[in-house]
């Protein structure tokens, strides 16, 4: 295996092989700017499977017996940063707004759907989870369901074990936290969601650019902070079926420096920068 300080020879043709495999796997536009980039977080790969130069090691890539790599190569040029209650307004909006509708829907026999699209480690499902619990304390006995969805098979199962380091927990209210986390006895520094919230959320893989095999529509939809990895026309695509993923009145969240350019197109109206409704 290689040595950690090996220099891999990186040319032009690499960087464009990439680029077209991110955009065929996940349609992410990869400019010229982000080829060092790629270098860095790539070689990492490189090095870690054993391969002696980037050349090797997209041809195995983009081969049937590469498929999980090409999974990890994806996850590797994309970022999945995330916390608990992260950009917290739309929490707010979801806990004032979204969740006391949703409650009137179950009482009267119906169901509440969510959906954290690209949930990376999951720490916004869980999020949703306990704003949830916190609006309505018998949504487990009910028909309510968050879905997680993530491309990396990696960071969804940490999201399905919702076991986490105790500092990142830090974020969640004091009040959720007594409630629905306790001390990993098993794993020291770690804690872990627990409880009858475990059955709210359900974690599955699903690459947005890809089949969606979902049936329901949603009360609302978490989709923050993935589109900047898009070229304009697959951004533009992914805000059409996601709207047309909700219900009348469903709301769509969107990450802090992303907006939905044609709103008319997608049958939206903004609440506010970054929280739109669907009409209905």
């Amino acid at each position: 295996m290689p040595s950690a300080d090996i220099d891999f020879g990186y040319s032009d043709a690499d960087f464009r092989r990439v680029r077209q495999i991110a955009m065929a796997e996940a349609g992410i536009s990869l400019p010229e700017t982000k080829k060092n980039l790629v270098y860095s977080r790539l070689s990492r790969r490189i090095r870690e499977t054993g391969y002696p130069s980037f050349n090797s090691y997209l041809d195995f890539v983009v081969t049937k017996a590469g498929e999980k790599e090409r999974d990890k190569l994806i996850c590797a040029i994309t970022t999945n940063v995330t916390s608990f209650f992260r950009e917290g307004h739309h929490f707010e909006h979801l806990h004032d707004v979204v969740l006391p509708q949703i409650a009137r829907n179950l009482k009267a026999g119906g169901m509440g759907r969510l959906w954290s699209a690209a949930c990376s480690t999951g720490q916004e499902a869980w999020s949703m989870a306990m704003t949830t619990m916190d609006v309505i304390p018998d949504a487990p006995s009910l028909d309510m369901k968050i879905l997680g969805t993530d491309i990396n098979r990696d960071v969804v199962d940490v999201g399905r074990r919702g076991v986490y380091l105790s500092q990142d927990l830090n974020a969640i209210p004091s009040t959720m936290k007594k409630k629905w986390v306790v001390e990993d006895k098993d794993e020291p520094g770690y804690s872990m969601i627990t409880g009858e919230i475990r059955e709210l959320p359900v974690f599955n893989i699903l690459n947005l650019n890809s089949n969606w095999p979902i049936r329901k529509k949603f009360d609302a939809i978490f989709c923050r902070n993935v589109v900047i990895y898009f070229s304009a026309e697959t951004r533009e695509a992914l805000w059409k079926r996601l709207a047309d993923q909700l219900v009348p009145g469903g709301y769509l969240y969107v990450g802090h420096s992303e907006r939905v350019e044609r709103q008319d197109e997608c049958n939206l109206t903004a609440e506010s920068s970054t929280i739109y409704r669907k009409r209905g």
